[in-house]
């Protein structure tokens, strides 16, 4: 399948790797998505299986980026709605759950046993105690994302007593909140946690009962875009399909999160040059720039592909990754820039600080405030996030052979077949309750990224 008119290898539809159109010479570059993926370390004969024997990425240190011209956001919402629950506060959510957020690592089989007994759930995690400075403050700050999210609709922060994050600390980070919503229970203070825990839960079961869902505009609507375990059909299919979708959502209104700066590098020069303005089009580069720091700063080549299954299902640099991966936000306005613990305020696009791994990143997502996760993936994965995340097949093989991990299959496009209709109507359906896989099996974790000292 050629990709562009420009392209000079075409990717099969059996396995999904990269062959020569024509003669490319040693040096030249493999040209995909109609941009340079990197060059041929040696001379190169059409129909050659090109790979990393035969290729390398162009990219390499720090560069320069200049501002040319903001994009102008315009929305108009139409009639599009989805179910929600309208909160107190104005907010929407899309479930009406309750959740358990521990404060400390320590009460997390507290957690546990209170969720299996109560039907509430746990969203447990091994910080909150020895940790210092920023580490413990994006340790506070992704927690107080998930007690402010608005798919639960009853919240109860479960601390230990003496932990660094105790309860009467984290209430400082947290701001305010709705005492009818949000319960505290330090264990080392109660007689029987368990008890007095689901005292508590039935008090919040009672609360969220008076929610009831209603039609929301979809301007309302909140999505993460996500991909992990690509292959060579991920920037073919399933991604230019959610990229089509969040063009569909925003020009309604919705809003959508793309993260994994790790995955823009060698393809930022094309998101930055759709920020919305020149301030917006700076905290693009320090996002991309600080990470790249980051990376140098532990030693780290910047420029590495890491996954060998990202390599397995065909893809060869870090530039062929990236071009596939920023399609997830199809031609969307950049209108904000978010960094860890930071919620989203604007309609349209927003990037979100954080790595590619999987978990820490859909962990990111939904403590942004993401109603539901878009999870594109060639290589298949049962993960989910605390919110509905929808896995996206990019190849015919994987939809059928992980039918209880994936929810929707994106290999029909690479036949020619226009899915965009019924994957927007599926989406709406999620976000008016439909369950996704990973809500079925209860594949629901989080994970905090970690940078600095533990005691």
């Amino acid at each position: 399948m050629i990709i562009n008119k420009l392209d000079n290898v075409e990717v099969s539809l059996e396995n999904g790797h990269k062959y020569a159109l024509c003669d490319i010479k040693k040096g030249e570059n493999i040209i995909k998505y109609g941009n340079p993926i990197g060059h041929a370390t040696e001379d190169i004969l059409a129909g050659a299986h090109v790979h990393t024997h035969n290729m390398k990425t162009n990219l390499s240190g720090s560069l320069e980026y200049k501002y040319s011209g903001g994009m102008e956001f315009s929305y108009s919402e139409g009639e599009r709605t989805f179910l929600g629950y309208v909160r107190e506060n104005g907010d929407v959510g899309i479930r009406n759950e309750i959740w358990i957020i521990p404060t400390v690592g320590c009460v997390n089989k507290i957690a546990e046993e209170l969720a299996r007994r109560t039907g509430a759930f746990a969203f447990t995690h091994p910080f909150g105690c020895s940790q210092l400075g920023d580490d413990q403050k994006m340790t506070q700050l992704i927690l107080r994302g998930l007690v402010n999210h608005p798919n639960a609709g009853g919240v109860l922060v479960l601390g230990l007593g003496c932990e660094n994050n105790n309860i009467d600390v984290f209430k400082s980070v947290l701001g305010e909140y709705n005492g009818k919503r949000v319960k505290f229970l330090s264990c080392q203070d109660s007689e029987n946690e368990l008890e007095n825990g689901a005292k508590i839960i039935d008090e919040l079961k009672k609360y969220v009962s008076e929610f009831e869902k209603k039609p929301v505009p979809v301007s309302k609507l909140r999505v993460g875009l996500k991909c992990g375990g690509s292959d060579g059909y991920s920037g073919i299919s399933a991604n230019p399909l959610l990229g089509r979708f969040s063009d569909a959502l925003t020009k309604m209104g919705g809003s959508v999160i793309l993260t994994e700066v790790p995955e823009m590098f060698g393809a930022e020069h094309l998101i930055m040059e759709r920020a919305e303005n020149e301030d917006v089009f700076e905290r693009c580069v320090a996002l991309i720039n600080n990470f790249k720091d980051y990376y140098v700063s532990h030693g780290q080549v910047v420029y590495e592909n890491p996954s060998p299954g990202n390599k397995a299902g065909g893809i060869t640099t870090l530039e062929e990754k990236s071009l596939g991966c920023v399609q997830k936000c199809g031609s969307c306005v950049v209108r904000d820039v978010l960094f860890l613990g930071d919620t989203v305020k604007k309609n349209g696009l927003s990037l979100l600080n954080g790595p590619g791994n999987d978990i820490v990143a859909i962990t990111n997502l939904t403590a942004s405030g993401a109603h539901l996760i878009l999870f594109t993936t060639g290589r298949g994965t049962p993960l989910g996030a605390p919110v509905p995340t929808v896995k996206v097949a990019t190849n015919e093989s994987l939809a059928k052979r992980k039918g209880g991990w994936i929810d929707f299959d994106a290999s029909p496009t690479l036949a020619g077949v226009d899915l965009d209709s019924e994957f927007f109507d599926y989406v709406l359906d999620v976000a008016s309750g439909k369950e996704t896989k990973n809500e079925q099996n209860n594949y629901r974790e989080i994970s905090i990224f970690k940078d600095g000292v533990t005691l």
